[in-house]
C-alpha cells in the first residue's frame, strides 16, 4: 500500500504532493514501483494535527481518485478518511477500500456507507484523537486492550451489515502509542491474527524509528524496512509505506523465507 498524502502538513511528505498534478505523478510512480494499493488521504493525522473541513478534504482527494481510476483502472485505491461523505464520494469516484483511522468511531454514518457499498474496511486502533494522542498514551495491557477494541468494533460493524470477511485490522502503530509500545506491537503482531482477518501495519518513517536511529523522516528507510520485514514474518499481510520500490523487494524475500 503506497501512501499519497494530499496535505500541506503530513509529518513526512506534507506539501510535497499538494497539487493534483504532483499527487497524480507521485501516485503513478508508486504504481510503477509495484504498489498494489494506493492510499489517498486529504487530512493529516500526524500527532498534534487539526481537523479540516469536509469541503477541503473532498477538494483534495476526489479529483485525484477519479484521475487514478481513469488511467489505472486495475489499481486498488484506498481512501484514508474518517468522514462518511468523503468515503462515499471516493467510492463513487473509483475507490475500493475505506481506511478509517478512527475505527468507525468519529462519524456515525461511516459504518452505513461501508455496508451500503460492500467495500473492504480498515479498522484502525487509535487512543484519543490525532491532536492529543501522543500526550501520554497509557494502557492496562497494550495487546489485550487493542484486541478488546477490535472485538467490539468487529461486533459493531457486523451488526450494521458489514461482512466480517470485508474487515482489515490495523493496530495503529504511532497512533496513541509510546515509543516502547510500537516495538511491542510489531513483536506481538501474531496475536491480532487470531481474528483470522488480514492485518495491516503502517510503520513507515514513524517517530519510533527516528528516535531509535536518531534520524529525520526522510532518512528512516532502513528502519522502516526492518519493521516491515519483522511485521510480515509475524503476520502482517498489508504494509502501508512511502517507499514502495524498496519495500516491494524486501517483502518478496521475506515472503519466500516465510513460506519456505
Amino acid at each position: 500500500m503506497g501512501i499519497v498524502n494530499v496535505t500541506p502538513d503530513s509529518f513526512s511528505d506534507g506539501g510535497k504532493f499538494f497539487t493534483l498534478k504532483s499527487a497524480y505523478e507521485h501516485s503513478k510512480q508508486l504504481i510503477e514501483d509495484g504498489a498494489d494499493i494506493i492510499d489517498i488521504g486529504g487530512e493529516s493525522s500526524r500527532p498534534g494535527s487539526q481537523p479540516i473541513t469536509l469541503e477541503k478534504e473532498l477538494e483534495r482527494t476526489i479529483p485525484l481518485i477519479s484521475k487514478i481510476h481513469s488511467n489505472f483502472p486495475k489499481t486498488i485505491i484506498s481512501i484514508d478518511t474518517t468522514k462518511s461523505k468523503v468515503a462515499e464520494e471516493a467510492i463513487l469516484s473509483g475507490a475500493n477500500i475505506v481506511n478509517d483511522i478512527s475505527g468507525l468511531s468519529l462519524d456515525k454514518n461511516m459504518v452505513k456507507v461501508a455496508s451500503r457499498y460492500d467495500v473492504p474496511l480498515v479498522i484502525m486502533h487509535m487512543q484519543g484523537k490525532p491532536e492529543t494522542m501522543q500526550y501520554a498514551p497509557k494502557y492496562n495491557n497494550l495487546i489485550e486492550d487493542i484486541k478488546s477494541f477490535f472485538e467490539e468494533r468487529i461486533r459493531f460493524a457486523t451488526q450494521f451489515g458489514i461482512k466480517k470477511n470485508r474487515i482489515i485490522l490495523d493496530p495503529g502503530i504511532g497512533f496513541g502509542k509510546s515509543y516502547e509500545d510500537n516495538f511491542k506491537l510489531i513483536n506481538q503482531l501474531k496475536q491480532f491474527c487470531d481474528f483470522e482477518l488480514p492485518v495491516l501495519i503502517g510503520p513507515s518513517r514513524k517517530s519510533f524509528i527516528g528516535i531509535a536511529l536518531n534520524e529525520e523522516p526522510e532518512s528512516r528507510l532502513e528502519g522502516t524496512l526492518a519493521a516491515v520485514a519483522a511485521g510480515i514474518l509475524r503476520g502482517a499481510r498489508i504494509v502501508r509505506v512511502h517507499d514502495v520500490k524498496q519495500t516491494k523487494k524486501v517483502a518478496k524475500i521475506i515472503d519466500l523465507i516465510r513460506i519456505a
